[in-house]
């Protein structure tokens, strides 16, 4: 503690040499002048002295007949003579001290940590609907607000945690590990529920669990059709109905329907043979504006632009508003160029294999497909007509309506 008030103070370190060195420092004493880290070196000695005990030495040198010379200026006052001497470095600092303060009021960097169902595109997109984002303030952040709507609008989040720390807001969430399946209607405890086609199709499979099925194997059925009701119907003694009983329709339904697809590409196409010739460019940005440093123009007729860039970060979670970089400018030539007949075959299986796996996502089930490939002039066509069985039922509520005791022409006695 006090070297660090010496140095707010400041002090130098002397040479003394002359008659009566031991006289000089006796006086000290007695004059209340502190010395310290005294060194003597036969001729001379060596010590540190504050800026006002070195002053008041000049009556106790002439006394004593010694001399004296400074070595070392150390503190804070011998510092600030030199800042102030060169006012362009005080000016620069003082601006960059104040830009730090100002940018630190800010959020200038969004971490998500804990995601994995969620991808950070779709969170970032979340939070800038909500109007949190980058270049934001920190006062108008509401970090409860935000974990609530994260956790109502997100069932698969089980957990959040947001959180400041310098300029970043990290985000912490937790997701559920068994997945949320949400209903495609709503269950309404007075209403059955129907099972309707989704699409024209045979039934090839039918066990129902719950409900009245209307349909059996082999049948067809169009788009909307109710294959299973949810209103099952209670018979008076003449068989006439007397009531509905409603029940959420459960079935294990499977339709076999007819899709073709077509797969077209050109014979010839466009090929970029790149020359080799780039070009590098310097970047700075500043927020969302960025500023190339080139002024000529970009001498290639076809080029590709590709940019690397990076944010300044001060500390570990301190980023300033910056951005520096290069964009590398990449010319290319174009080539006009034909397919041959192992590339196409090849292209169209790679396609076509997409399309299947897209099915096999979805549970859609290929029960049998015919593939054909014609050529032109122009273009190749791939054509394939598939049969396709998959669950294509969706609920729907019950459109029976509730018989009553009056329309049944039963009375009670």
């Amino acid at each position: 503690m006090l070297h660090w008030i010496q140095y707010i103070r400041g002090y130098v370190r002397i040479k003394v040499w002359g008659y009566s060195v031991e006289r000089l420092l006796n006086l000290c004493g007695n004059h209340d002048i502190l010395v310290w880290e005294i060194e003597d070196h036969g001729d001379y000695h060596t010590m540190h002295i504050s800026i006002e005990g070195f002053f008041a030495l000049k009556p106790l040198l002439k006394k004593t007949g010694t001399r004296v010379t400074v070595l070392h200026r150390y503190g804070v006052p011998f510092f600030m003579s030199k800042m102030l001497a060169r006012k362009i470095f005080v000016a620069g600092l003082f601006c960059c001290i104040l830009f730090w303060c100002l940018a630190s009021r800010f959020i200038w960097d969004i971490r998500i940590e804990g995601n994995y169902a969620l991808t950070e595109d779709v969170l970032l997109d979340y939070l800038k609907e909500r109007g949190i984002h980058t270049a934001m303030k920190k006062s108008k952040l509401q970090i409860e607000p935000l974990e609530q709507a994260l956790r109502e609008d997100y069932d698969l989040i089980t957990w959040t945690s947001a959180q400041l720390e310098g300029t970043t807001l990290l985000i912490r969430i937790k997701e559920n590990e068994m997945p949320v399946y949400e209903a495609e209607e709503e269950k309404e405890s007075s209403q059955g529920m129907d099972l309707t086609a989704t699409q024209d199709g045979v039934v090839t499979y039918i066990i129902t669990r719950k409900g009245v099925p209307l349909v059996a194997q082999g049948q067809s059925v169009q788009a909307g059709d109710v294959l299973v009701s949810g209103a099952i119907p209670v018979y008076n003694e003449d068989a006439t109905v007397r009531k509905y009983q409603f029940v959420e329709a459960d079935a294990d339904i499977i339709l076999r329907y007819a899709k073709n697809i077509t797969i077209e590409e050109a014979v010839a196409y466009e090929e970029k043979l790149y020359t080799g010739e780039t070009i590098g460019i310097p970047v700075l940005g500043v927020g969302e504006k960025a500023l190339a440093f080139r002024f000529l123009g970009i001498p290639y007729e076809y080029y590709d632009i590709s940019e690397e860039k990076k944010q300044v970060q001060l500390l570990d979670h301190l980023y300033l508003p910056v951005y520096y970089g290069k964009r590398t400018v990449q010319e290319y030539e174009i080539a006009i160029k034909k397919h041959t007949d192992e590339e196409m075959k090849a292209l169209f299986q790679e396609r076509f294999r997409k399309i299947l796996e897209t099915f096999n996502e979805k549970g859609v089930q290929i029960a049998k497909k015919n593939v054909t490939i014609k050529k032109n002039d122009e273009k190749w066509v791939l054509t394939a007509g598939l049969q396709l069985e998959e669950a294509a039922v969706k609920r729907r509520p019950t459109r029976a309506v509730q018989i009553t005791q009056e329309a049944s022409g039963q009375t009670e006695e």
